[in-house]
């Protein structure tokens, strides 16, 4: 194995944190992103041929973007700059763009490095376009939103999008044995060693960070699980209510209770709940599965739904949490069917089709003598009044055919519905045939 995380080339009297001091230094050196780093992937195959091309580079804090955008630089002889999206503006830009035109006639191209590129506008973005056309720049911007929602469709047209990933269990764990071989090894159990990986949650920055502190406060004692969590609390999941986070596990979670998984649902719910999800927007979404996926294959879904709303709404966090937990449950264990759903859509299709379409004169009031001349209501059978409690007329328009908007799947209540669909169906072809 390489010199994996050798030290970077600034003062070695200063001190410099662990995650600095590990910094990789080819892209074989970095852990987790193999399917983009490695010699036959495409990250690989470009510094191979030192072609580097303008990107976008989309993963979590702390997988290793802004090591790779310096690894690119360095290896292809490109000069390197790097800004931040918080920190910098236009005027900035607009510098950093000039020296790089003077810099390319010397024969030098510049990378530049924009870390949270999605914090710039749309405008800001537009800066961009010109400069990374003609190659005065090569453009690496670093992001941990979805660049689809937060980038200008014109500038990602001009840049790859390479999807980094959340360190594993194994990528953590490689990057604690490198900290060792700076730090000595790590003073904890086998457990805490495993809890210090699930805090750090997939960051590998971060986890550098704690082995560091963890090394510092040690005074010679092995720690353990319990005095860790005393020491360090457990990082917030990353969820932003607003963000790409929240509409991913949302989608996890609906599509848990439609595949009837409750164990799964209930990880989802939970974990949208840890990261701070407002249990009322949850209540609204379990109604919704109610009704959009389970249906009339279980009529109790939606009710219950309702009362759990209610009780949390009464109740408050914490007990109120169990009521929708409960619903959460009926759900993903309830008979499904969207054939309520599929109905309304087929439906609404029918009413726009066929615009203002009068209803037969039969099943029409008719209140004024006028009305009763012309042919309202005449010939209209009470379906109380017949031996089946079913008259089997057409209640759709004249000038329409008959629709089959609703069909039941054989599921839940949904069969016993079928029953009488198919009951009624035969009594209307026996009246037809009369």
């Amino acid at each position: 194995m390489s010199d994996l995380f050798a030290s970077t080339e600034l003062e070695e009297d200063l001190p410099r944190p662990l995650a600095d001091r590990l910094r990789p230094k080819c892209l074989e050196d970095i852990v987790g992103q193999e399917h983009l780093t490695a010699p036959d992937k495409p990250l690989g195959k470009m510094l191979a041929k030192k072609s580097v091309s303008s990107m976008i580079l989309w993963g979590p804090p702390g997988c290793g973007k802004t090591t790779i955008a310096r690894i690119l630089s360095q290896n292809s002889g490109l000069h390197y700059e790097q800004i931040s999206a918080i920190f910098s503006g236009v005027a900035d830009l607009k510098k950093i763009f000039e020296a790089a035109r003077i810099r390319r006639k010397t024969g030098q191209m510049t990378l530049l490095f924009v870390d949270e590129i999605h914090r710039f506008n749309k405008a800001q973005q537009d800066a961009f376009l010109p400069v990374v056309e003609d190659g005065t720049i090569i453009l690496i911007g670093a992001t941990t939103e979805n660049p689809s929602f937060e980038l200008n469709a014109a500038l990602l047209s001009r840049a790859q999008v390479y999807v980094l990933k959340r360190l594993d269990e194994d990528a953590l764990e490689r990057l604690l044995l490198h900290a060792e071989t700076d730090l000595g090894p790590l003073p904890l159990q086998d457990e805490a060693r495993t809890m210090l990986k699930t805090i750090a949650d997939g960051d590998g920055r971060y986890l550098l960070s704690l082995a560091e502190k963890v090394f510092s406060e040690a005074d010679g004692e092995t720690v353990s699980v319990k005095e860790l969590m005393k020491r360090f609390n457990r990082r917030a999941p990353l969820y932003d209510k607003n963000d790409e986070g929240h509409y991913n596990l949302m989608s996890a979670l609906h599509k848990s209770v439609r595949g009837s998984d409750p164990d799964a649902a209930l990880y989802w719910f939970t974990r949208m709940l840890a990261g701070g999800e407002d249990p009322l927007f949850l209540a609204r979404r379990l109604t919704r599965m109610a009704s959009e996926d389970i249906g009339l294959a279980d009529p109790q879904a939606l009710p219950l739904c309702m009362a759990a709303w209610q009780t949390y709404e009464r109740l408050g966090s914490p007990e109120g949490e169990l009521a929708l937990v409960e619903a959460l449950i009926y759900l993903a264990t309830a008979p499904k069917s969207n054939a309520a759903y599929k109905a309304y859509k087929s439906a609404l299709w029918a009413a726009k089709e066929t615009g203002s379409l009068m209803p037969p004169a039969h099943i029409l009031n008719a209140p004024t003598k006028l009305m009763k001349e012309i042919g309202y209501g005449g010939g209209y059978e009470y379906d109380h009044d017949t031996e089946h409690g079913f008259s089997g007329q057409n209640y759709f328009p004249d000038d329409m055919p008959r629709k089959h908007f609703y069909k039941p799947p054989e599921r839940g209540f949904e069969r016993e519905i079928n029953k009488r669909l198919d009951y009624w169906a035969k009594l209307r072809r026996e009246k037809k045939n009369s």
